[in-house]
């Protein structure tokens, strides 16, 4: 997470500079449509139900016509690739011909933004894209499983996690797949403004608000066999008492099944533990209690289920990479 120590200090700039962040998108030949999507749904809409715009958005590209992946339609009336020289948070292109050779005015502007301390964030394959512009040697990165092989070969220096949603390296976040770029996009708001405005985005998409980095990047049902087999009920029912003594074994008790049971469905369900998912929730939790102004933190840790005020910043300062008093100060009302 951007922070106070080797993260960089991009959530202040986001949230309290005299302009808004802007974020760059860099759109190449055969870039894939979905990401795009994610991007401008996440970082360029207009958000009237929060009273304010969260980002300066801008999609450019180093051709006035870019023919999208497989032909699928051609992008126009973007700005040039020079946009991305004034980016706060630069998102670099995608695309499923990871063995083609990205454009040297590409990876040239990638370069620049790295040296100038801005953001760089790749979604899928866009992992091949900051690699070869070097900016990844030395670092942690997530690149799709299917290519995993293949980048480690071409990409020995970098430290590749290929079993995570998003890896988050400070000042370079990088997805594993199409979808988990709705996991990093909100997690960069999170980032940047805090868990209540991330919660309302990710309502606003009607998407999962919190999925931890960590958990794998597939799971082993995606479809269950019986559709009656779905932890949602389960989930909304933890979620109306976090701050109650739940236990793996009570959340079991309550969907009738053994605790075993519960473990293999929330593996193949959400690529989590039953007890990850609570601990994420309930950090979670805390983190909007700080946002809406309480300052005491064991009736946060009470409130939240974290139960005592030394769990609370050990779980905070894992989640974030803050102490309660500078989310309270970065975050707060």
């Amino acid at each position: 997470m951007a922070q106070e120590n080797s993260h960089g200090n991009s959530q202040g700039s986001a949230r309290r500079g005299s302009r808004p962040h802007r974020v760059v998108v860099v759109i190449d030949e055969n870039s894939n449509p979905f990401e795009l999507g994610c991007v401008t749904e996440i970082f360029g809409l207009r958000r009237p139900e929060l009273g304010r715009d969260l980002y300066d958005f801008t999609l450019c590209s180093p051709e006035p016509r870019t023919l999208m992946r497989d032909g699928f339609f051609t992008l126009t009336g973007v700005a040039e690739l020079t946009a991305a020289d004034s980016a706060d948070t630069l998102i670099v292109p995608n695309r499923p011909d990871t063995e083609v050779p990205r454009r040297p005015a590409v990876l040239a502007a990638v370069r620049r933004a790295h040296a100038r301390g801005a953001r760089l964030v790749g979604f899928c394959s866009g992992a091949f894209t900051l690699a070869e512009a070097g900016v990844l040697d030395g670092r942690r990165a997530t690149a799709h499983w299917q290519w995993a092989d293949d980048f480690r070969r071409r990409f020995p220096a970098v430290r590749l996690e290929p079993d995570v949603l998003f890896v988050d390296d400070g000042d370079i976040l990088t997805a594993a797949g199409s979808a988990a770029a709705l996991d990093l996009g909100l997690h960069i708001v999170r980032r940047d403004f805090g868990a209540e405005v991330a919660n309302s985005v990710s309502r606003r998409l009607v998407f999962a608000a919190h999925r931890d980095g960590g958990q794998r990047q597939f799971v082993e049902r995606p479809v269950p066999d019986v559709p009656d087999e779905s932890l949602a009920p389960l989930l909304a029912w933890a979620q109306e008492r976090l701050g109650e003594p739940l236990t793996v074994a009570g959340l079991a008790a309550h969907a009738a099944m053994s605790p075993a049971t519960l473990h293999r469905r929330f593996r193949a369900q959400l690529g989590t533990t039953p007890l990850a998912w609570l601990n994420g929730e309930r950090t979670a939790f805390a983190c909007r209690l700080i946002e809406r102004g309480e300052e005491r933190l064991d009736v946060v840790a009470h409130r939240s289920g974290l139960g005592t005020a030394a769990n609370l910043r050990s779980r905070l300062r894992r989640e974030t990479g803050l102490t309660p008093s500078a989310y309270r100060r970065r975050f707060g009302p």
